[in-house]
């Protein structure tokens, strides 16, 4: 299948990557936490499979801090995709999102937060007829916040987001509500727990997905994780998956 054929090539560049990481990571804000206020450019390949296709997402994530209250995260993505019944690849969308945070501090002996409001610009460049894309640009307005525990390093991230589509031949209007959970333990290692249920305002449909990461940060400019997603519910975008990443951090 397209997703197995591909794979084999991301876990050569993961692993030569890890051989050539040394060093250990000092105390701070993790990445995964799109809330952090941190500079990193991740590379990233998710395949999942689904009865629809097989899909391999390729994409660059990344975050640059403007200001220490205004955040710019990014991304590109580029699909391989067997949906038509050929196998196809192409650029599918870019992802452009300014994130404020308005207000951050103490709660209590024990907790600290951090609040964001935001907006995601969704530039659609699929070709639809290879199956890429969804067929419409989306602006996506969002608000949240981050709490985190100063003893145990724990941090919950509830988000809210509504996607809608402002040209195109698609009609998206859709609510999501997020919740990040993300752990660091032993010297350099995190778990992350990422919850998305959507609600489909035109299709009536609940397309819920879950994450889970595993990773290490190798060095103080350098880390690597791997993920499992998993498809929730009968309106599940796809049934399962899993993926890799490499992190610089400057």
């Amino acid at each position: 299948m397209i997703v197995f054929r591909h794979f084999y090539t991301v876990v050569a560049i993961a692993v030569g990557v890890q051989l050539l990481a040394t060093g250990l990571v000092t105390a701070g804000e993790n990445a995964s936490n799109p809330l952090a206020a941190v500079n990193n450019t991740d590379l990233r390949v998710q395949p999942t499979t689904s009865r629809a296709q097989d899909k391999i997402d390729v994409y660059i994530d990344g975050a640059y801090m403007l200001s220490p209250k205004l955040k710019l995260k990014y991304e590109l993505h580029y699909n391989f995709t067997d949906i038509t019944g050929t196998n196809q690849h192409g650029i599918e969308r870019l992802n452009i999102k300014p994130l404020y945070f308005p207000s951050e501090g103490k709660l209590g002996d024990d907790w600290s937060y951090r609040t964001t409001v935001g907006i995601e610009l969704i530039l659609d460049l699929g070709d639809q007829s290879k199956g890429i894309g969804v067929g419409a640009d989306q602006i996506a307005p969002l608000g949240g916040a981050a709490f985190t525990n100063t003893k145990t390093g724990l941090t919950l991230i509830p988000l809210v987001q509504h996607f809608k589509s402002y040209n195109g031949s698609s009609n998206i209007n859709q609510t999501s509500a997020r919740l990040i959970a993300i752990q660091p333990f032993g010297e350099s290692y995190w778990v992350k727990l990422d919850a998305k249920i959507p609600y489909d305002w035109e299709n009536n449909i609940w397309p819920a997905t879950a994450e889970i990461q595993l990773g290490k940060n190798t060095s103080k400019k350098l880390a690597l994780y791997g993920d499992i997603l998993i498809g929730l519910g009968s309106d599940r975008p796809y049934d399962y998956g899993f993926g890799v990443g490499v992190r610089f951090i400057y």
